[in-house]
């Protein structure tokens, strides 16, 4: 008992202090590492609705009109011509990288930014096998795709084709 004390007490000599979780006053950014805490509304709304999003396009065939006319996936879009646009551009991106039946096999989220309150790139990666034949292993595209909060929700906003 007398060597954690004597622990607790090199601890809080050091400067590491131990804190009661009711008395942290939130995150905080230390600008040594680089890190800065994002202040503005619809952040976690925003991380929770984008990762949702591309989790239902793992192991969905994306050249098929089923997943064409999945009302889910059109509900991250704010128009049928936007979701049009968006879907052209991701099948045709997996079919310039030769998906074995323009499947992704996972989709790893790489990066968020943000540019303004408002207004987030995701940078993401989608990986399958490889669809040429001979060819074992397996294949990525990435993507940076533009969000915008408007009205409450964030919605998927096609870049100009």
């Amino acid at each position: 008992m007398k060597e954690l004390g004597c622990a607790l007490i090199a601890l809080w000599a050091t400067g590491c202090a131990w804190s009661w979780p009711w008395s942290n006053p939130g995150p905080w950014g230390d600008p040594e590492f680089g890190v800065e805490v994002v202040q503005f509304e619809g952040v976690a709304d925003f991380h929770q609705r984008a990762l949702a999003f591309y989790e239902r396009l793992s192991f969905r065939r994306v050249n098929t009109y089923a997943t064409y006319q999945d009302q889910v996936l059109r509900e991250y879009f704010e128009t049928p011509e936007a979701f049009d646009d968006y879907y052209a551009s991701l099948a045709a991106s997996l079919d310039n990288a030769v998906f074995e039946q323009n499947r992704p096999t996972g989709v790893e989220v790489a990066e968020f930014t943000f540019e303004r309150a408002g207004t987030a790139t995701v940078f993401v990666r989608f990986v399958g096998k490889n669809g040429l034949p001979l060819r074992l292993g397996s294949t990525s595209t990435r993507r940076a795709d533009r969000w915008e909060r408007r009205d409450g929700s964030w919605w998927i906003v096609p870049r100009d084709l």
